[in-house]
């Protein structure tokens, strides 16, 4: 079991980077070529910022001015992957917590606690963020696909697949860390219980009192019948 927690914990923490480089990233929609006359230039964008680059390789990005002119959709995916990022901050740590290899976290049960809310953290964290990236990618092929509109059109960016992909991660560890549960309660349960069975078991574990009750104990006097009987019959032969 030790084997797949850590392999959950990469899990999770390679989807953890994911969604902080997606987070980050500025590639969550790219200008469709399809659709844009000049080829030599193109625009992308994301989150945070608005970014267009030409063949000769010059980049030029600017912030969003202020978020209430964003796009409501827009601020909605800024709180999901932002929520995405610190559930996966905190699953991180309470996997470290309640993994059976580390020496910290208590007794098996409470490891075992611990470790399945590190992995409703992890879950939590890739819903979050499968959510954003679904949402966000939803409203490009909504556009892409609608001939009524007539505004600059956009593909689907490096960023949304990344941040599937460590949606995807976080997930399979935050379900595996979610197993140390059932398991640690197992674990528990099979410990061999003691019993305390009064004076016998402590007779039997202290053999000095045994003897010592023995040699307290009264003797019985010792028979001379059978002795008595066959003297009487040889006395005078």
């Amino acid at each position: 079991m030790s084997g797949l927690q850590i392999m959950a914990l990469l899990s999770g923490m390679a989807g953890l980077g994911a969604t902080i480089g997606a987070t980050v990233s500025n590639e969550w929609k790219t200008t469709s070529r399809a659709s844009s006359v000049i080829t030599a230039t193109w625009v992308f964008q994301g989150l945070w910022m608005n970014c267009a680059g030409n063949a000769i390789g010059a980049v030029h990005c600017r912030e969003h001015l202020t978020i209430f002119k964003l796009e409501g959709y827009i601020q909605v995916c800024r709180g999901l992957m932002i929520s995405a990022v610190c559930l996966g901050l905190f699953g991180s740590i309470f996997s470290l917590v309640g993994m059976k290899c580390t020496k910290i976290g208590g007794s098996d049960k409470t490891k075992a606690r611990i470790a399945c809310l590190a992995g409703f953290n992890f879950i939590l964290s890739g819903l979050c963020s499968l959510t954003a990236c679904s949402l966000y990618a939803h409203r490009i092929t909504s556009e892409f696909f609608d001939p009524m509109f007539i505004a600059q059109k956009f593909e689907l960016g490096a960023a949304l697949f990344i941040g599937w992909a460590g949606s995807v991660l976080c997930i399979l560890g935050g379900t595996v860390f979610c197993f140390s549960l059932a398991e640690g309660f197992s674990s528990s349960s099979r410990r061999p219980e003691y019993m305390y069975s009064g004076a016998q078991s402590y007779m039997s574990s202290h053999p000095k009192a045994n003897s010592k009750a023995t040699e307290s104990a009264p003797k019985a006097p010792p028979d001379y019948s059978g002795s008595s009987r066959q003297f009487g019959k040889n006395a005078y032969v």
